[in-house]
Parts: structure tokens; C-alpha cells; sequence
């Protein structure tokens, strides 16, 4: 179950900057190491080296997403880049099965209605912390009615919370294009 956390969009922004230039701070360190190693491990002085810079680099790369999910990924200061991936893959995974969602919404099925009311909260805290409001106000019109049809029907119109088995529920409402 993941769950919509309140969380101020500058905040985010400044911590998962500051997450972002130590990852590539680390990339840039290991891949000048590995491009250093292989070039003098394998390359020929004064000859044409590209191919054991780029093998250097390419090594780095790989140990810049092994150290970070080993080691980086579970330290409580990665909390905001773990949060942020987590929500955009669940609103990914929402998106993939938005025809069936829409059509769930049509026959008033309410656990597609309850799907949709998380993805536009979703979107709008994503944009939100992003930075990103002005997309937002071509989407508002369609957010504020499908919340009054909620409200009409008698359903929590606050779906903070999303249920990942409830895709598995959306697959098997017949689409509609």
C-alpha cells in the first residue's frame, strides 16, 4: 500500500538536488577512476585510447548504481528520491491501464473511481513538487468533476492511499477507446 505523503515542494525540490549532484559527483568520481585503470591497464601509450575511456566510464556508471542501491538507497536522507520514484511509478503503472480505469469511472465501478481520484491527486502533488503548476491547469476541470461525482456517490473523496492490486482489478474491466 503506498500512501500520498504531505511534503513542501521546495523542500523536495533542495533535498533531492542536493541528492542528485552527490550521485553524479560520485558517477564523475568513478568514472575518471575506471577510465584512469582501464586506460593504463590495457590501452597503448600515445595510441588511441577511446575504447578503454569509454569501457572506464561505462564501469563507472555501473558502480555509481551499485553503490547507491546498496549502500545509498536505504539511508534515511534518501527519503525524498525514494518517495518521488515510488509515486511516479505507481502513477506510471495507473497511466498503463488508464483506458480501463476511464472505463471502470464510466460504469461508476468504484474502485476505478477510487484509482482515479489517487492518480489526479498523485499528478497534482507530483507537479507540485516538481515545480510544475502550470500543466496543472488543463487537468483541474476534470480533477474538480470527478471529485463531485465521488462526493455524489458517497466515496472518500481523499484517495491518499493506493492499493497496487487494484490494477489488477482495472485489467479486467472491459476497455473502452
Amino acid at each position: 500500500m503506498f500512501e500520498i505523503q504531505p511534503m513542501s515542494g521546495e523542500t523536495y525540490r533542495q533535498q533531492t538536488r542536493r541528492i542528485a549532484m552527490l550521485v553524479l559527483g560520485i558517477f564523475v568520481v568513478l568514472g575518471m577512476l575506471f577510465a584512469s585503470l582501464s586506460v593504463q591497464l590495457f590501452g597503448a601509450p600515445g595510441g588511441d585510447n577511446f575504447r578503454w575511456n569509454l569501457t572506464g566510464v561505462i564501469a563507472g556508471l555501473l558502480a555509481t548504481v551499485l553503490v547507491v542501491r546498496t549502500q545509498l538507497w536505504p539511508k534515511p536522507w534518501m527519503a525524498p528520491a525514494r518517495y518521488g520514484w515510488a509515486l511516479k511509478r505507481h502513477l506510471m503503472s495507473i497511466t498503463n491501464v488508464m483506458h480501463h480505469v476511464k472505463a471502470g469511472v464510466a460504469a461508476n465501478d468504484p474502485t476505478a473511481m477510487k484509482v482515479l481520484r489517487f492518480y489526479h491527486l498523485g499528478v497534482t502533488q507530483m507537479h507540485q513538487l516538481d515545480g510544475n503548476l502550470g500543466e496543472m491547469s488543463q487537468m483541474v476541470h476534470d480533477i474538480d468533476r470527478h471529485k463531485e461525482r465521488m462526493a455524489e456517490q458517497g466515496l472518500d473523496t481523499e484517495q491518499t492511499r493506493f492499493d497496487p492490486q487494484w490494477i489488477e482489478a482495472m485489467k479486467k474491466i472491459p476497455a473502452t477507446r
